[in-house]
C-alpha cells in the first residue's frame, strides 16, 4: 500500500511539473496559443479539435520518448 501512495505521489509531482512547463513555454512562446484549430458549432453543441496543437505535442512526445529510451537502454 506504501508504494502504491509513492507512485501516486510521484505521478502528482510529474503532472504539477508539467503543467507548470506547459505555462511557462506558453507565457514565452505567446504564439503557440493562437495554433489553428477546428471549431464545429451545431446549435448548443460545440465540438473544438485543436489539430496544430495536437501534431506539435506528438511530434515533441516522440523526440523526448525516443531520447529516454536511449538513454535506458544503454
Amino acid at each position: 500500500m506504501e508504494n502504491i501512495g509513492r507512485i501516486i505521489l510521484i505521478i502528482g509531482i510529474i503532472i504539477a511539473i508539467a503543467g507548470g512547463l506547459l505555462m511557462l513555454i506558453v507565457r514565452l512562446f505567446p504564439g503557440l496559443s493562437n495554433l489553428p484549430s477546428i471549431r464545429i458549432t451545431v446549435g448548443p453543441l460545440t465540438c473544438f479539435f485543436p489539430i496544430a496543437a495536437s501534431i506539435l505535442l506528438s511530434i515533441v512526445l516522440t523526440i523526448v520518448l525516443n531520447i529516454v529510451l536511449r538513454i535506458i537502454n544503454r
